[in-house]
């Protein structure tokens, strides 16, 4: 790899450490990044080492936020256990099913998602407490510890966002808490998954070294930028993330078909 395509892709590390701790939807810069920049790379090869930058800077936000807010382990703490596991079958079940057949579900989500907050501007910016009832706590754990984990294992980018708004939608956490409690989740998903691929020899492992270290700084200093801006500043990232997210998988399903 020569200088110019290592250092584009260090400074993409970094960027996506950011937007994953503010926010989610790292991968959206991080995998496109690695393609370009290692042409010969598998994409399964790309999806391990990505997991090994992101589950470095994933672990440092979820760190960061845990000493300096509130985490609710009742649900993060269960949802990130089935992660770890939900997201290893999706990284073992990530060559057997082609992403084009996840693209169409995952664009209208996202599309969904976009309309859903723009209509709802109240939503994630200030806590719902009454919204954490039993039921929703066993359903949110299911959504994020299986479905979303299950995802992120197969395909990936976009799953810290789903995250959080899973959290605040169902369970009423405003963006900041969501966004810990996604971090925390998150880190299972991406520890899950790299198990899978380092067993099945799919981790560029220096490189992946390389990005991770890039990949901390950008999220430590995302995390921290979400703590002191707070809710409505990461809204407005929430919203961007998800329009790129759209325009992203939109651009993917035209030349695809």
């Amino acid at each position: 790899m020569d200088p110019l395509s290592l250092t584009t892709l260090l400074a993409a590390a970094a960027m996506a450490g950011w937007v994953d701790a503010v926010v989610g939807g790292g991968g959206l810069l991080l995998l496109p990044a690695l393609l370009v920049a290692a042409p010969g790379m598998p994409v399964a090869s790309a999806l391990g080492t990505n997991k090994l930058a992101a589950i470095a800077g994933t672990a440092t936000a979820a760190l960061t936020y845990a000493r300096r807010t509130k985490i609710d382990w009742a649900v993060a703490g269960p949802s990130a256990g089935l992660a770890v596991l939900c997201a290893g079958l999706g990284a073992a079940l990530a060559g057997a099913v082609p992403a084009s057949a996840y693209r169409p579900v995952v664009l209208v989500v996202l599309v969904s998602v976009a309309v859903f907050v723009v209509l709802r501007p109240r939503l994630g910016v200030v806590a719902q407490p009454q919204r954490r009832t039993r039921w929703r706590v066993v359903a949110v754990v299911a959504v994020a510890g299986v479905g979303i984990a299950l995802y992120d294992g197969l395909i990936g980018p976009g799953t810290g966002t789903f995250l959080v708004l899973a959290f605040t939608a169902l369970v009423g956490a405003d963006f900041v808490h969501g966004s810990a409690m996604a971090k925390i989740v998150n880190a299972g998903t991406n520890l899950g998954a790299l198990v899978v691929f380092a067993a099945t020899g799919n981790v560029w492992w220096l490189l992946g070294a390389a990005m991770a270290v890039c990949n901390v700084a950008g999220a430590a200093l995302g995390a921290r930028m979400a703590l002191r801006r707070g809710s409505g500043f990461v809204r407005i990232v929430l919203l961007v993330v998800v329009l790129a997210l759209v325009g992203k998988l939109g651009f993917d399903q035209w030349m695809a078909a």
